[in-house]
């Protein structure tokens, strides 16, 4: 049996998470967003002028089918073609509404038969990171870069009834917003900081843009990816 511990950052104590609850339109569709990392779920606990809590699950894996979007044969462009199918993104036309249909088209993996999805978490920061990739203003090795600025790690997301009745409620921890709320802006600060940095740092001649992928006609198992 393999067993880890999880957090979920609300404002609310969640003794029972109920499957087919939530926000569809999360980063990968409708299900239970937890990380392992604790600090991390204390800052999505806490809002602007509310306390929250950190409520402490532990899950059972075995059986479970997993898709690890931050391991082989994946990468970015999968991350980025589930989120397109599933944030909502205010595109112009062009090539930026072209570049999305693009990669639905050709590198959307069929995510939704598994249990569980990890994979990083697009914040504010990370969103737009995504945005100016599709519009052309960064290169596909700046936004692998970005998306390990501000240190968010991954986020594990309980997508079936199999995996929501895997879990078990171990507590809920109390989280101060005047303390954590702070530190979560501060992190995206620092995020957009880099980024900022990184995009001014100037691409070598042969770095690949989002038109290079549509020009080429790139697909999921190209080599270079």
């Amino acid at each position: 049996m393999k067993s880890i511990v999880i957090y979920h950052g609300s404002t609310k104590i969640i003794e029972r998470p109920i499957f087919g609850v939530g926000n569809p339109k999360n980063d990968y569709g409708l299900g239970f967003y937890c990380t392992e990392n604790l600090e991390l779920a204390k800052e999505w606990a806490s809002t602007e002028q509310r306390d929250g809590f950190v409520n402490s699950y532990e899950i059972d894996l075995e059986g479970l089918d997993i898709l690890h979007l931050n391991q082989k044969p994946y990468h970015i462009l999968n991350w980025l073609s589930i989120l397109l199918k599933n944030r909502t993104f205010v595109l112009s036309q062009g090539l930026p509404t072209e570049a999305k249909q693009y990669l639905l088209n050709h590198f959307l993996p069929d995510y939704k038969p598994y249990d569980i999805i990890i994979g990083y978490r697009a914040d504010d920061s990370y969103f737009s990171f995504a945005n100016a990739f599709l519009n052309n203003t960064i290169s596909l090795e700046q936004l692998r870069k970005a998306m390990h600025l501000g240190n968010l790690g991954e986020q594990i997301v309980l997508k079936s009834e199999k995996a929501f009745a895997s879990i078990h409620f171990k507590e809920s921890i109390p989280v101060d917003s005047s303390l954590y709320y702070p530190k979560r802006q501060a992190r995206d600060r620092q995020a957009r900081e880099d980024y900022q940095k990184e995009k001014a740092t100037a691409s070598p001649v042969d770095a690949i843009y989002m038109i290079d992928i549509l020009r080429q006609k790139w697909t999921t198992d190209d080599p270079r990816l």
